[in-house]
């Protein structure tokens, strides 16, 4: 069954997904340095350049493809060079999302440079003479111990590409790793601290020009005339011109471009959704009740309420967001001789490339896309608009390379938000206290405006993620789907549907625990026994690995040692099992979040160092869906910048704790994603643990 990451990995060029296939480039006469035995790898005379075909945000992914490389290859780590890959006939799936980088890479580069390895060592016998179990590989150089001889792999890469590719060779085991597994510092780090690493805001083109773009502010509507005599009397302003349904300013420098951005006098066609509320359509979130697709059926609830001996119902109501990326949207492009050069930071390099050549009229392989470093992704940079924009100023003003800036008002106003959510809930409890019966009934809009509907026959499924994938053992499951439409621009959101599901599931569990006398954390670890591998919602889970990280929060927070505890835990995507403590302090009325105990099992860890700053990003991110939200009026986003849409600071920040349980998995799994869905009810239902009151609605400060 396919998920929602599934289609955002693999319907969107690839998302996430890398697909590496060992390339055949020997040819008969030894070819001049540099050897490239492979799309990623590349041997010269300084030695092992490993092409990195995902983006960083943030997240270390860079450094933790080039550790897999590094480890099969038998690279020397301080030497290892790494460079970004630009859209090509080789990287046709370069887009980063689903937090799939990593097993991807697990699954692909492992081969390939196993591949390299073996044909450097085959290499080093023919030209020594000697048997090729007789030599070694090790911090880049093939040894051959019994003589004391060692060739660099750059002095063997001419003698290694005239060979065969060789298939399946052997991949070390895990007790052979050196650098897997061990925490290492960002590869980028130092560039990245000292201002050395350029950002899609630090790119620069020669002769390029600003731009910033005035927009219909309701989703749908029109330009029908604007005024531009005040903006093009800033000094540096070049040009204001129509173009698509904007205004575009075109200057010399950013500051210009911004500042006339604010005096151009445009009149809208505000279109069909000039009306829309985001309360509003709240209330009818909550008032919805036909319609409904069922997406998992266990056993017969309506039996089981009706039998119980307390039932249950709430409503959890989760509201808009913005991604809100520290670096705006950008873009520069040149559009020139019947083709186009981008420079983006984006998440998916290879949808720009298919989505700017579609508008432009030309072929696909006519538009090449450089992804620079980017400042904050969360699903954002899935989408294509910002790209599309350049394209389309650069076309309009000559084929000038112009970057395009978003203002922090425009990030607000334009982007594609996390959609808001009820989520319906019913339970019954039998007279000793046992859970008997679970319903949950997701509400919400299903059409993301980035991506065309998923091509699957159940996309409920997916799209109940955190309610369809309910992990504890109860006889009698009903989770269903409700849609309703709105207007609201809406995209990828940091793990998608899975945290308002789970913010209903984990909290409504502790009223059940609640009503039930029970203590909430034993009450979860009861109800994950039974066969601990089983199927919820079309994904296989793991019951005795969610015990585990559950036992290690437990033990290590102290549980029921201190007031204002709350416990929360989540599987996600099958994949990656995650559970919080989370310990409130009480002020009067007001309450802080202390501090948050974290436990993760993720499968083999490639950094150590990468999964707790993973760990520790995911939960700020999370801390913010307590603090804010965005609300619509008039069919127009009233936040405008940090100020009216508030973000964790440093004095938010809890102290946090990362503690990894290790595993046999076969294979990594994902951690961009899996850290946000159980913090919110962690912290809610350590709230009411020092309050004694429930919340059922984010945000809980307007």
């Amino acid at each position: 069954m396919r998920t929602r990451r599934d289609f955002i990995r693999l319907t969107l060029a690839g998302g996430g997904a890398l697909v590496l296939g060992v390339a055949d480039v020997r040819s008969a006469a030894a070819p001049r340095a540099p050897w490239k035995p492979n799309a990623w790898i590349r041997v010269d005379g300084d030695g092992v350049v490993v092409i990195v075909g995902k983006q960083e945000m943030g997240q270390g992914v860079r450094t933790s493809l080039a550790m897999i490389v590094a480890e099969e290859l038998d690279l020397d780590w301080s030497k290892i060079r790494i460079e970004q890959a630009s859209t090509g006939s080789d990287y046709t799936k370069l887009n980063t999302g689903g937090s799939g980088s990593i097993y991807r890479g697990w699954q692909t580069l492992r081969p390939a440079a196993a591949a390299a390895r073996e044909m450097l060592l085959r290499a080093a016998a023919k030209e020594w003479k000697v048997a090729r179990t007789s030599l070694r590989t090790e911090n880049g150089t093939v040894v051959h111990a019994p003589s004391g001889r060692a060739r660099s792999y750059a002095s063997l890469a001419g003698a290694a590409a005239t060979l065969e590719i060789p298939k399946d060779v052997p991949l070390k085991s895990s007790g052979e790793f050196r650098i897997v597994g061990r925490r290492t510092k960002r590869i980028d780090g130092p560039a990245i601290v000292t201002g050395a690493a350029k950002y899609g805001l630090d790119t620069r083109v020669p002769g390029m020009r600003f731009a910033t773009l005035v927009r219909c502010p309701v989703a749908g509507g029109t330009l029908r005339s604007f005024d531009a005599a005040e903006a093009r009397k800033v000094r540096g302003v070049r040009d204001v011109i129509e173009v698509g349904n904007a205004v575009a300013i075109v200057a010399d420098s950013s500051w210009p471009a911004l500042q006339a951005q604010t005096l151009v006098r445009a009149e809208w066609n505000d279109g069909p959704n000039q009306a829309f509320d985001s309360d509003r359509y709240i209330d009818t979130l909550l008032a919805a009740a036909a319609g409904e697709h069922v997406t998992r059926r266990d056993g017969d609830v309506a039996a089981a309420i009706g039998a119980a001996a307390k039932t249950l119902d709430a409503q959890y109501v989760y509201p808009f967001y913005a991604h809100a990326p520290v670096e705006p949207m950008n873009a520069i492009a040149r559009v020139h001789g019947g083709a186009c050069e981008i420079w983006a930071p984006t998440q998916a390099p290879n949808r720009v490339q298919e989505v700017v050549a579609q508008r432009l009229g030309i072929a696909k392989e006519q538009v090449t896309v450089h992804p620079t470093l980017i400042g904050g992704g969360f699903g954002r940079r899935l989408a294509a608009d910002y790209a599309v924009e350049a394209a389309e100023v650069s076309k309009a003003i000559g084929g000038m390379p112009v970057q395009v800036l978003w203002s922090r008002g425009d990030d607000m106003q334009f982007g594609h938000l996390q959609h808001a959510t009820v989520e319906r809930m019913r339970a019954a409890v039998d007279a000793e206290g046992t859970l008997t019966a679970w319903s949950h009934a997701k509400v919400s809009n299903p059409i993301m405006t980035v991506f065309p509907p998923p091509a699957t026959d159940d996309p409920e499924t997916y799209l109940a993620s955190g309610a369809v994938d309910f992990p504890y053992a109860i006889p009698n499951v009903a989770v269903s789907y409700v849609h309703v439409p709105s207007p609201v621009r809406y995209g990828p959101w940091r793990s998608v549907e899975s945290p308002s599901g789970v913010f209903g599931r984990e909290c409504f569990l502790d009223e059940i625990a609640h009503i039930a006398g029970r203590d909430p954390l034993q009450m979860r670890l009861d109800l994950l026994g039974g066969p601990p591998k089983v199927k919820a919602g079309g994904r296989d889970i793991d019951r005795a690995r969610l015990r585990r990280v559950l036992e290690t929060v437990r033990d290590r927070a102290g549980w029921g040692k201190r007031g204002g505890q709350g416990v929360a835990c989540n599987i996600y995507d099958g994949d990656t099992y995650v559970a919080y403590v989370a310990e409130v302090s009480r002020r009067g009325e007001q309450w802080r979040v202390e501090r948050v105990v974290g436990a993760v099992d993720c499968g083999p860890v490639i950094n150590p160092t990468g999964v707790e700053q993973q760990m520790e990003g995911g939960i700020v991110w999370a801390l913010a869906q307590l603090m804010t939200e965005i609300t619509i009026r008039g069919g127009r986003v009233e936040q405008r910048s940090y100020a009216d849409y508030a973000v964790p600071r440093l004095r938010d920040t809890p102290r946090i704790e990362v503690h990894i349980v290790p595993t046999d998995g076969p294979q990594p799994c994902g951690m961009g994603e899996p850290p946000v869905p159980p913090l919110v009810p962690a912290v809610l239902n350590a709230v009411f643990a020092a309050t004694g009151t429930r919340i059922r609605r984010l945000p809980v400060r307007r």
